[in-house]
C-alpha cells in the first residue's frame, strides 16, 4: 500500500492559462464583433492529454463534434482555436465544414497534427459563420506566455460577461512544481450538465488520457454542474483541460500517492471559475452561494442546493433584499425528494429564520445586512442524513431582461 503523502495546495489569483509550463496564447479582434477581440489560442509545446466534458443539449454545435472527433484519437491535444461572436450552432451541413475548416486552418498555422486540434465558438445561434474573417484573423494569432497575452485569450472568448475570468493553482507532486491554470467564458444560458460554458485549463502535470478525464468528471459534478444563472443550457459549452507532462512528476493515477492533491488542485481551478460565472450573471448584483447538509444522499444535496439558487422567487428575493425564506421553502419543497418539513432548518447567513419546522424570530434589520452582502449565504439542514453539497447562482435583476430581450441586436 503507496504512501499518501498530502501537498499543500496555493491558490494564484493571477494564475492563467500559461501559468503551467509549455502553453502560449493570445487573442485577437478578426471582424466576427464590431470592436471586440473575438478569435484566441492556447498552444501546447508538446502534444498534451486532453479531456472534456461537454453540453447535453440535444443541439449540440458544429465546433463541439469536430473537438470530440479529434479527442477520440487518443485524447492528445496540442491546441484549440476559440471564437466568440458567432456560436456555429444550428448551422446544418455547411457549420459543420466551417468547424473542420477552422480546426485545419488553426492546424496548417502552427505546423500542428489537425487531429490534435480542437476548436469552439460561442455567440449567437443560428448564424452562418464568416469564414473570411476566421481566416484573416487566425494569421494574427502570435501566442506567447507573457501576462498581456493571457488576458488578450480570456477577452476573446467572451459574449455578454462583464469582466474576465481566469485563476490557476500551484503545488508540490513527486517534488516537481505542478500548476493548473485556467480561463472561462459565461454569464448567460448557464445551467450546467455539462454545462453552459466555456472552460479552458492546462497543466503542465503528466497523467494519462482516461486519468485526466476521470478527474475532470469527478470534479466538475461538484463546481460547474452546480452553478446556474438563468436554468437555461446552450448548445456550444463545453471544459476542457489539457495536461502536457512538463512538470516532470511521475504519471498520476488513482494509486498515486498523490492523486488526490492533483484532483484537489483542478477541483479548486474548476470551482474558482464557476463561481466567478455565477457572480457574473447577466445583470446580476450579487453571488448566491447555497450549502445543503443533512441530506439522505449526495443526489438530493446537490439538487436541493442547485434548486435554491435557481428559483426565480428566491433570486428575486435576494436582488430585493427581502428575507421572505418562504421562497427557500418552496424552491426546497419540490426538488423532488421527500423532505421532512418538522426536521429542516434554514440560516440566512448565521441568522436562523426556520427551525425545525417552526419560524424562527429573527431581526429584519440583520437579515437586510445578509442580503446585501456581495455574497448572500443560505444553508438548510434537511436533518435526514450526512450529505452535503454547494450551490452557486445570482440574483435576478431587470438588466436580465434588458440584456436578453435584446440580445441579437
Amino acid at each position: 500500500m503507496q504512501e499518501v503523502v498530502e501537498a499543500s495546495i496555493k491558490t494564484d489569483q493571477n494564475g492563467s492559462v500559461v501559468s503551467p509550463k509549455g502553453f502560449k496564447a493570445d487573442g485577437v479582434h478578426c471582424g466576427l464583433r464590431y470592436t471586440k477581440l473575438d478569435l484566441g489560442v492556447i498552444v501546447s509545446e508538446v502534444p498534451a492529454s486532453a479531456a472534456a466534458v461537454y453540453t447535453q443539449s440535444c443541439f449540440q454545435a458544429a465546433p463541439l463534434k469536430v473537438t470530440q472527433e479529434s479527442m477520440a484519437g487518443g485524447s492528445r491535444i496540442q491546441a484549440v482555436l476559440i471564437n466568440s461572436g458567432n456560436a456555429n450552432a444550428c448551422t446544418g451541413k455547411q457549420g459543420l465544414a466551417n468547424a473542420y475548416s477552422m480546426r485545419r486552418l488553426c492546424a496548417e498555422a502552427f505546423g500542428l497534427d489537425e487531429m490534435q486540434t480542437a476548436v469552439s465558438s460561442t455567440g449567437v445561434i443560428g448564424e452562418p459563420m464568416n469564414m473570411e474573417k476566421i481566416m484573416e484573423g487566425i494569421p494574427l494569432l502570435k501566442p506567447d506566455r507573457s501576462e498581456e497575452h493571457a488576458r488578450a485569450f480570456e477577452t476573446a472568448i467572451l459574449t455578454t460577461d462583464t469582466c474576465i475570468k481566469h485563476t490557476g493553482v500551484a503545488f508540490e507532486i513527486d517534488g516537481q512544481e505542478i500548476r493548473i491554470g485556467g480561463a472561462a467564458k459565461g454569464s448567460g444560458m448557464i445551467h450546467p450538465n455539462m454545462g453552459t460554458m466555456l472552460g479552458f485549463l492546462t497543466s503542465d502535470a503528466a497523467i494519462e488520457p482516461e486519468y485526466l478525464q476521470m478527474a475532470l468528471k469527478e470534479v466538475t459534478d461538484t463546481t460547474f454542474n452546480q452553478i446556474t444563472v438563468d436554468g437555461e443550457t446552450s448548445t456550444n459549452d463545453m471544459v476542457l483541460v489539457m495536461a502536457n507532462g512538463l512538470a516532470g512528476n511521475e504519471p498520476l493515477h488513482p494509486g498515486h500517492p498523490q492523486w488526490n492533491d492533483f484532483k484537489e488542485g483542478l477541483g479548486e481551478v474548476c470551482k474558482q471559475l464557476a463561481m466567478m460565472i455565477a457572480r457574473d450573471g447577466e445583470g446580476a448584483t450579487k453571488l448566491i452561494e447555497a450549502k445543503i447538509s443533512g441530506a439522505a444522499t449526495l443526489e438530493e444535496a446537490r439538487t436541493a442546493a442547485k434548486k435554491v439558487v435557481g428559483s426565480s422567487l428566491v433570486k428575486t428575493a435576494v436582488y430585493g433584499e427581502d428575507a421572505n425564506w418562504g421562497r427557500i421553502i418552496g424552491a426546497l419543497g419540490h426538488s423532488g425528494f421527500s423532505i421532512c418539513a418538522e426536521k429542516v432548518t434554514i440560516w440566512l447567513g448565521d441568522l436562523c429564520l426556520f427551525s425545525r419546522g417552526e419560524p424562527n424570530t429573527f431581526s429584519e434589520e440583520e437579515a437586510a445586512r445578509c442580503l446585501q452582502e456581495s455574497t448572500v449565504m443560505i444553508r438548510a439542514d434537511l436533518g435526514s442524513g450526512d450529505a452535503e453539497a454547494v450551490a452557486w447562482g445570482c440574483d435576478l435583476t431587470y438588466d436580465y431582461v434588458k440584456i436578453n430581450a435584446s440580445y441579437r441586436t
